[in-house]
């Protein structure tokens, strides 16, 4: 828990950087390539996931060390080219996973999310799960552990892994010649995540592109079909805990209106998509028939409620990296805590982004849970106090008026226009690729 904690106060501003790099030179190009509250969307979703696995809130079914000691046939030292194993052994893995969260409807609600933004940037890299609660990867790791590559090898090389997946995810660099052949670049992940016919489900690698080559999942990017981003069946929303479960409340509506009951047990693992055929003619589902022509999600906000989300999310942000440099004093109980209040704090600025009708609900939720932490401490927040002696004040007065400022912008912005949750825009066709 602190180990990783302390790896991500170094990341993230890392990636940051990365991002808003990414927007400097958009802007310089004149490509627009973000848009502001999907952005922010996409950063409130990976605040959501770091905070999830800083907390280590993912039940791990079989262990690689557990596996390794099992059926290891050898012992191997920690060696360049043992790490190097271990990082194609990744691959693989990698791979597989990400194919099966494609491919199985249940699985599918731990990917969803990556793929949800209906832009593609570095931001939409950030869009991680929290919905995944069982560790699986472990076991498509076997090969690697039947070689004995030792679980602290792994342990290094998984989070080097990860973090190398983040460059790829943007629409300024066109494609990469020789290097279109061995890695996965961000041409090869445009087709990824595109909703276009010719790309829906291809392109599963992570690092090394030949594991598509090799086992029949590859698409090159096509200059007559440019790629249009998002999900089949859009989300509709900036909320990324709603986004998290919303295909699992799906399979979860259907398996109970459906009246074949065999369907209602095999539906979890039908190809991702696949509905009873009774429940898609009786309710159906929004789902994306032209890719050219359809509206994109963008709630009309005011640009001083766009500022108002930004600054929300930056207070929770800077409350979330309190506690990982305090997660040591703080305990594991009180940081299981301290996460959740910051996960729901996600979720109640994103219900006023999406206008819901009740943002004011779970805002005054929020508050009412900050306030009465700050009381059952005795005035203090989790330590706070000792850093800024005024800080769980401050804070206190943070929580209540949030609350007037999102009645504020309820009653002039959402209630004004009757409960509008959403407008969308025209999207036309691409016309033009991206090129670096």
């Amino acid at each position: 828990m602190e180990s990783y904690a302390e790896v991500l106060n170094y990341a993230i501003p890392f990636f940051i950087s990365l991002l808003l790099l990414e927007a400097l030179i958009a802007r310089w190009k004149g490509a627009s390539v973000i848009r502001s509250m999907d952005t922010l969307s996409s950063l409130s979703s990976g605040l959501t996931n770091v905070i999830k696995d800083v907390l280590g809130l993912t039940v791990v079914i079989v262990s690689y060390d557990w596996l390794e000691s099992r059926i290891g046939l050898v012992e191997i030292s920690a060696t360049w080219a043992v790490y190097l194993l271990a990082f194609i052994g990744l691959d693989f893995a990698g791979y597989w996973v990400h194919r099966l969260s494609h491919s199985i409807n249940f699985l599918w609600n731990r990917h969803i999310i990556h793929h949800s933004s209906e832009e593609f940037n570095l931001g939409c890299a950030l869009r991680q799960s929290i919905s995944g609660f069982f560790a699986i990867t472990v076991f498509f790791l076997a090969p690697v552990a039947l070689l004995g590559v030792p679980g602290e090898v792994i342990a290094v090389a998984a989070p080097l892994h990860l973090f190398a997946q983040y460059w790829y995810h943007t629409r300024l660099i066109g494609k990469m010649g020789l290097l279109e052949h061995i890695i996965v670049t961000p041409s090869h992940h445009r087709v990824h995540h595109a909703i276009n016919p010719e790309y829906l489900d291809k392109n599963h690698s992570q690092i090394f592109i030949i594991w598509d080559k090799w086992f029949g999942t590859f698409q090159e990017e096509l200059d007559d079909a440019p790629p249009v981003y998002g999900v089949t069946r859009p989300v509709r929303t900036w909320n990324p805990i709603l986004i998290n479960f919303q295909h699992l409340w799906q399979l979860i509506q259907d398996a109970w209106r459906t009246k074949d009951w065999g369907a209602k047990f095999t539906i979890w693992f039908k190809p991702t998509g696949w509905r009873p055929a009774d429940v898609e003619a009786a309710y159906p589902v929004e789902s994306i028939k032209d890719p050219y022509a359809y509206e994109k999600y963008a709630p009309t906000l005011s640009p001083h409620l766009q500022l108002w989300s930004w600054a929300q999310f930056t207070l929770t942000f800077l409350l979330m990296m309190f506690l990982f440099n305090q997660i040591g004093a703080i305990g594991a109980q009180g940081a299981i805590l301290y996460g959740l209040f910051l996960v729901f704090s996600i979720f109640s600025y994103s219900m006023l982004m999406d206008k819901s009708r009740f943002a004011v609900y779970s805002e005054m939720v929020r508050c009412l849970l900050g306030l009465a932490i700050i009381g059952a401490q005795g005035g203090n927040w989790f330590g706070l106090e000792k850093a800024w002696g005024m800080g769980p004040f401050a804070l206190g007065g943070y929580f209540i008026g949030s609350l007037l400022v999102t009645v504020y912008f309820f009653q002039s912005e959402v209630k004004s226009a009757g409960y509008e949750v959403s407008r969308a825009t025209k999207t036309a066709a691409p016309t033009k690729r991206l090129q670096s």
